[in-house]
């Protein structure tokens, strides 16, 4: 008898193997795997009592925390889905997502209490609101609040021969290319194959020791809440992203790895702080979520003595699709091999990728060719949540289509050079352009605009907006930015404004992004107009 691919059989094995192992370290707490184990089950056995049917949606709006951490397992146990919410999304983004995905929970940081307030009157599925920590003083709170849940409940262990493997397990919101965000459905196969190809690809130790840099709202950390727990390895929650605090974690709970989008990188690297710790423990730091320079692996190198390399892919293939690290065989010296680190790299086991043309034929394999990243694999997408149009057209010809545009070398290694779609992504995160060109067009003055990314020291890329306005109207800078602060995510907004005659434009009317971009952008670190790298290594 086939047993069923789950995420919920690596918490089950390690919690047998190694019990006693540190499971999880977040603030004061500290949770063995029995521990680890046992309030996931009293998780699921509290939903179960909440009233939870089977493929309900349990989101969570918190920063990384054992408690979202035990929700990777506790939602599953209770047979629903789990939604972990981008917490820099606005009032309205959430409330839009929370909607669309009919959730019937919400778990609660007591920080986002304000902002659930904000849409919460506007959503028509939630019945319960429960806070994660403190006192629910508020009349629309649920009583108890989660440790308060969990002590009452009975743990509950789902029955894994009866669990489809192909059903949902997670569901992620990807911001896209369109004003409404997609939410990205996974199944429990494709996690659990994401997990154990990961282990393969990074040659992951068995007890390794990870800090949590990248957010759990981000396709499970890049899937670090599931292949840790299968290495009854030590996960290590960082709550928010500060340099001192990434250091503190490291010589004190001894990190070996972690991942980081390039800003987080940089801002280690030039913190002079970092002499004032012991960081000797470190052998691996993994950079994504955005472009990764020659420059930036080398420096991540010589100052942590690390191997540093990049990796690549979306929340829609769980996420990991490549990594680039030296292949056996070849010989990278110098600066070649910083080259190379940096690159989108090749596939990792289970995943297969291509780069086509218009009519999906493969390009030549020289490293000058470009076309479009398709790739297929285990930890691929069931779909895309109640849009089978949308799924039908990102999976045609049974090919993921990324939207991002690459080279693939003589020797398999794949380089984005561009995105097919007007994503900007800075620090990490996916901006829509046609998004905010939306917002900024509402105005009343503005008559037409395009985004495009600028380089920024800081963000990697940032959006700036090319602004023409209606005759005889005025508007400044500044009224543009606080305008669209009112409507969207702040990280959303544009950097600068700039104000001109006319657009370049095709014979058809589309504004030629392409020669703004030249214009706008300037060289940096040998990196050619238009060769920002996609979303993650994760989206």
């Amino acid at each position: 008898m086939n047993i069923p691919l789950t995420p919920l059989r690596f918490l089950r094995y390690a919690e047998q193997q190694y019990p006693a192992r540190t499971a999880v370290v977040c603030d004061q707490h500290r949770y063995n795997y029995a521990q680890f184990a046992d309030r996931a089950a009293r998780l699921g056995g509290a939903l179960l009592h909440l009233g939870v049917q089977p493929g309900d949606r349990v989101a969570f709006l918190s920063t990384n925390c054992h408690r979202l951490l035990e929700a990777y397992y506790g939602v599953l146990e209770a047979g629903a889905i789990l939604l972990p919410l981008n917490i820099r999304l606005s009032a309205n983004e959430l409330g839009y997502i929370l909607n669309d995905a009919a959730a019937t929970i919400l778990f609660i940081e007591k920080q986002f209490l304000p902002l659930v307030e904000a849409f919460r009157t506007q959503l028509t599925t939630v019945k319960t609101f429960c806070l994660l920590e403190g006192d629910p003083e508020v009349g629309w709170l649920h009583s108890e609040n989660y440790e308060a849940l969990l002590a009452a409940a009975e743990p509950h262990h789902a029955n894994i021969d009866a669990i489809d493997e192909n059903a949902v397990a997670e569901l992620f919101y990807t911001s896209g290319t369109s004003a409404n965000p997609k939410g990205v459905m996974l199944t429990h196969r494709n996690i659990y194959l994401h997990a154990v190809h990961v282990c393969l690809a990074f040659q992951i130790p068995n007890g390794n020791v990870e800090l949590h840099t990248i957010p759990l709202f981000h396709a499970n950390g890049w899937g670090v809440a599931h292949f840790l727990t299968l290495l009854g390895g030590k996960h290590v929650m960082l709550h928010r992203f500060e340099t001192r605090e990434v250091f503190r974690l490291i010589e004190k709970e001894g990190a070996r790895t972690c991942s980081l989008v390039p800003i987080m990188a940089t801002a280690l690297v030039n913190c002079p702080e970092r002499k004032n710790y012991n960081l000797s423990s470190l052998t691996r730091i993994v950079i994504g979520g955005a472009a990764s320079s020659p420059t930036l692996i080398r420096e991540v190198e010589e100052t942590f003595h690390v191997q540093c390399f990049s990796g690549y892919g979306l929340t829609e293939t769980s996420p990991a699709l490549s990594l680039s690290p030296m292949k056996d065989g070849l010989n990278w010296e110098g600066e070649q091999r910083y080259a190379g680190q940096a690159m989108t790299g090749y596939p990792v086991p289970g995943v297969e990728m291509r780069v086509v043309d218009a009519n999906d034929n493969d390009v030549p394999r020289d490293g000058q060719a470009i076309g479009e990243i398709v790739a297929r694999g285990d930890g691929v997408m069931e779909g895309y949540w109640r849009q089978p149009e949308a799924t039908a057209e990102a999976m045609r010809g049974g090919w993921f289509h990324t939207g991002d545009m690459a080279t693939l070398n003589a020797d398999g290694y794949f380089l984005v050079v561009d995105r097919k779609k007007d994503i900007i992504v800075s620090g990490g995160e996916n901006i829509s352009s046609l998004e905010l060109e939306k917002v900024i067009v509402a105005h009343p003055a503005v008559l037409e605009v395009a985004v495009l990314p600028v380089p920024d020291p800081k963000w990697g890329e940032v959006p700036k907006a090319l602004v023409v306005l209606k005759p005889n109207a005025t508007a400044t800078a500044s009224d543009l930015i606080d305008f669209c602060r009112t409507r969207i995510s702040h990280y959303k907004c544009p950097r600068s404004v700039d104000f001109v005659d006319s657009l370049p434009k095709t014979g058809t009317g589309k504004v030629l992004k392409k020669d703004l971009r030249k214009k706008y952008w300037r060289n940096q670190d040998n990196l050619r107009p238009e060769s920002v790298e996609s979303k993650k290594a994760t989206s």
